[in-house]
């Protein structure tokens, strides 16, 4: 199978531009009650989040729990509504010349849940084939065959099987196959191997990595598992609190993780040094309410190199002095931003 037999030609905005940008985007959730189930406060999933991706690119998005990883994700391909803020995809903006039809074909998903996501009452040739039959595109039974074939699932043995009847691993190459039968340039993975057995979870993202190479996909791939993001990533774009505190190529932030947070995260992985022991937790407390962030930064409350221009402003997204690729929202790096330690190469 060739890539012109699934991925389209069409590429209106050029190469020389960002694949999908979005700016200013948000979010907030309506929390209701009373009576009359009126809205009492808002949580403020997503706020301001703003980033690009190059087509061939894969961004990895880290972030604790409840970070606006997953919100994120699912505005990107129009499940939910945004509040504010603009996606373009390939030169074209949602809700002017881009229709969330056209959108959603040229940027679809692979879920963290892989049952939930496939219906119990459809064989996995038609759940495959489902999507193309909704566009309109040609031949959605052969197109699906061909995918269950190349992402490891011969279509003899599991084209008339169910859910219920596959593995976890099995369930997910459905999901990849299903995704990639609508012929789109951008897949947003989100958490797509984080219930999987490592065994079966380093053979599926060889597969993503193939499959990126053969058909010239796009990622943006969410997950908790810094190595695993390490691994399949170009660059890495850290969240908190629904708000962007860094974005720098993978080796970059690797070397150096400039926010305290990015910093509090790294910390936090898991050594094979049996030497290399975690005598104390590397970040206390839990993230603040979104329902009622707190001002400025909104880490403030549990960095130790918080000061009162930390609670006062908010941290605008800048390059380093020394490497303009790696982008940090932090008053420690602006040396304008009046904190007693701005200027002095970043964290001590």
């Amino acid at each position: 199978m060739s890539v012109t037999d699934v991925i389209p030609a069409a590429d209106p905005g050029g190469p020389a531009q960002p694949l999908i940008t979005v700016s200013g985007l948000r979010k907030y959730f309506p929390v209701r009650g009373g009576i009359l189930g009126r809205t009492q406060a808002q949580v403020q999933a997503v706020d301001g989040v703003s980033f690009a991706v190059a087509e061939g690119e894969t961004l990895g998005i880290v972030g604790e729990s409840g970070c606006g990883k997953s919100t994120t994700a699912k505005l990107l391909i129009g499940l939910t509504e945004r509040d504010a803020g603009e996606i373009v995809f390939d030169g074209e903006a949602l809700g002017e010349r881009l229709s969330l039809k056209d959108l959603r074909r040229g940027v679809q998903m692979v879920f963290q849940d892989s049952y939930a996501t496939l219906n119990p009452r459809m064989t996995i040739e038609a759940s495959v084939a489902f999507g193309a039959h909704v566009q309109g595109l040609d031949d959605p039974e052969g197109r699906a065959r061909r995918l269950m074939d190349r992402v490891g699932l011969d279509p003899a043995r599991f084209a008339h099987r169910y859910p219920h009847e596959l593995s976890g691993g099995q369930r997910q190459r459905v999901n990849i196959a299903r995704a990639l039968a609508m012929s789109p340039r951008v897949v947003v993975l989100d958490e797509a191997v984080s219930a999987l057995d490592k065994s079966v979870e380093a053979q599926v993202l060889n597969l993503l990595s193939d499959l990126r190479a053969e058909f010239g996909l796009t990622y943006i791939f969410i997950s908790h598992d810094l190595n695993v993001v390490r691994y399949i990533s170009d660059r890495i774009l850290v969240m908190y609190l629904g708000e962007v505190v860094e974005i720098a190529p993978v080796d970059s932030i690797w070397e150096e993780q400039a926010h305290p947070y990015t910093r509090s995260l790294f910390s936090a992985m898991p050594s094979m040094d049996p030497d290399n022991r975690t005598e104390k937790p590397p970040l206390a407390g839990d993230p603040p309410n979104p329902i009622n962030p707190p001002s400025g930064c909104r880490f403030h409350t549990r960095c130790r190199f918080a000061s009162a221009v930390c609670k006062a402003a908010v941290p605008k997204l800048a390059g380093l002095d020394r490497n303009a690729a790696h982008m940090v929202a932090c008053h420690l790096y602006d040396p304008a931003s009046g904190h007693p330690d701005a200027g002095q190469g970043g964290l001590a």
